[in-house]
C-alpha cells in the first residue's frame, strides 16, 4: 500500500522542482561538510575550506542558486531557456569554486532537466540540448589538456555517458508516448468507420423498408387508379405516410452525423449524447405498426408472441426489429406470397427471432445484397445465431437468436419462461 500511494505523489512534483532539489543538495552538501562544519579528517581539494572566502565567489556562488532556480521555475513552459538556466548555473558553480571539471553530483541536475526534455519534445530539440551538454564537456576536457592538467581520472567521459542515458530514457518515454496517441487515433478512427458502417445499416434498413412499400403502393394504385379510387387514394395515403418517415428519419440520421462531426472536431464531451441521438425510436414495439404497412402494400403479415415480454436491452430490441423488418421487406418485395408469419419468442435466456412465408423463395435479399449480410452481422455482434434459407416445403425462412442478459430474481418470480 505504501507503494501505490507514493507514486501518485512522486508523479505530481513537478520535473522543475526535481530538477532544482537535486542541483541544490548537490551544492549545498560540499559547503555544509568543507566549509561550514568542517571535520578534523574531511579535507576536499575541489571544495576547500577558504573556497568561498572572496566576495567574487560568493557572488557567483549567489548567481548559480538563482539561475538554477529560475530554470527549475520555467521548465515546463520555456523548455530550452529553463535547460540553459541549469547549465549555466552549473557552470557558475564550478567556477565559484574554481574548479577545472564538473562534480558528478552536481551535473546529475543537468542530466533530470535532458531527461525532461527528451520526454516531451521533438528529437530535434532534444538533440540540440543533449548536444549543448556534451559541449560543456568538451570545453573542460580541452580546458584540463591545454593547462596541463592531468591529474587523476577525467570525469568528462562518465559525464557524457550521463547525458546518453538520460537522453535515451526521455527519447523512449517519448516515443511510448507517441506510440500511445498513434494506438488512440487509430482506436478513434475504427470506432468512426464502425459507426459510420452501422448508420449505413440503419438507413439502408429504413430506406429499403420505405421505399419498397411506396413502390408497391404506388403500382397498386396505378392499377386501380380508374376502377377503385377509393383503394387507390389509400394507396396513396400509405405512400404519403411511407415517404414522410423516410424524409424524417434521413433528417434525424443527417442532423446526428453533423452533430457528430462537430463533437470530433471540439472537445468531444458531448460524444455519448451525440452517439446516443444516432439511435432511431425503434424496437419490437413498432413489430404490429410493420404488419399493418405490410399488409396494406398486399402481404398479410401475422406476428405470433411468446414467452413473457419484457423490457430487452436498447441493443438487442433495435437488432431485433431490424432484423424483422428487413425480413418482411424481402417477402413483400421477392416471395410474391399472400402471407408472412412473424414469430417472436422471448426465451429465459435468448429472443428467438423467426420470419417464415410460402412464397417462390427466390429473392432471399434486397437487390443490393446487403439485406441479408446486414442481419448477420447484427446478430454477429451481439453474440447470436442467424440462419437464413429456403425452406423444405417452399418459401423462405431467417431464423435469428440474440442472448439475453440473466434474469433478475423478480423476473423469475413474475414467471418468464
Amino acid at each position: 500500500m505504501p507503494a501505490s500511494l507514493s507514486l501518485p505523489l512522486l508523479k505530481r512534483i513537478p520535473p522543475g522542482l526535481w530538477t532544482t532539489l537535486a542541483w541544490s543538495a548537490a551544492a549545498v552538501q560540499p559547503i555544509a561538510e568543507y566549509v561550514v562544519t568542517p571535520s578534523g579528517r574531511a579535507y576536499s581539494l575541489d571544495f576547500p575550506q577558504d573556497g568561498l572566502d572572496s566576495l567574487e565567489a560568493r557572488a557567483l556562488l549567489a548567481v548559480a542558486f538563482v539561475l538554477v532556480l529560475a530554470g527549475g521555475a520555467v521548465l515546463r513552459r520555456r523548455t530550452s531557456t529553463a535547460y540553459a538556466l541549469v547549465l549555466a548555473g552549473t557552470v557558475s558553480s564550478t567556477v565559484a569554486w574554481r574548479q577545472d571539471e564538473i562534480p558528478p553530483l552536481q551535473f546529475l541536475a543537468v542530466d533530470l532537466a535532458l531527461c525532461y526534455i527528451a520526454a516531451i519534445r521533438s528529437r530535434r530539440n532534444s538533440l540540440a540540448a543533449a548536444a549543448g551538454a556534451l559541449g560543456v564537456l568538451a570545453c573542460y576536457f580541452l580546458l584540463r589538456l591545454l593547462t596541463g592538467d592531468d591529474s587523476g581520472i577525467a570525469p568528462e567521459p562518465f559525464l557524457a555517458l550521463t547525458v546518453a542515458i538520460a537522453w535515451l530514457i526521455g527519447n523512449s518515454v517519448y516515443q511510448a508516448r507517441a506510440h500511445t496517441e498513434e494506438l488512440y487515433a487509430r482506436a478513434a478512427a475504427q470506432a468512426v468507420t464502425a459507426e459510420r458502417l452501422r448508420i449505413a445499416r440503419e438507413m439502408h434498413d429504413t430506406v429499403a423498408h420505405n421505399i419498397g412499400i411506396i413502390a408497391l403502393q404506388a403500382g397498386a394504385a396505378a392499377r386501380v387508379v380508374e376502377t377503385q379510387p377509393a383503394r387507390a387514394r389509400e394507396a396513396m395515403l400509405t405512400v404519403e405516410k411511407a415517404g414522410r418517415e423516410t424524409l424524417s428519419g434521413l433528417r434525424r440520421m443527417l442532423g446526428a452525423l453533423r452533430q457528430a462531426d462537430q463533437d470530433q472536431e471540439g472537445t468531444g464531451q458531448d460524444h455519448g449524447r451525440a452517439q446516443a441521438s444516432l439511435q432511431p425510436a425503434a424496437g419490437l414495439s413498432d413489430v404490429e405498426r410493420l404488419a399493418e404497412t405490410a399488409t396494406a402494400a398486399g402481404v398479410r403479415v401475422e406476428v405470433c408472441w411468446q414467452g413473457k415480454r419484457r423490457p430487452l436491452p436498447a441493443d438487442i430490441d433495435l437488432a431485433a426489429f431490424r432484423i424483422v423488418q428487413e425480413s418482411v421487406t424481402n417477402a413483400v418485395r421477392h416471395s410474391g406470397a399472400a402471407s408472412c408469419l412473424v414469430r417472436v419468442d422471448y426465451r429465459a435466456d435468448e429472443l428467438a427471432v423467426e420470419v417464415s412465408d410460402r412464397g417462390k423463395g427466390g429473392g432471399t435479399s434486397t437487390d443490393s445484397g446487403y439485406g441479408l449480410i446486414g442481419m448477420r452481422e447484427r446478430a454477429a455482434l451481439l453474440h447470436g445465431d442467424f440462419t437464413a434459407g429456403l425452406r423444405p416445403g417452399g418459401g423462405f425462412l431467417v431464423l435469428a437468436r440474440l442472448p439475453l442478459p440473466a434474469m433478475t430474481e423478480a423476473e423469475e418470480k413474475a414467471g418468464v419462461r
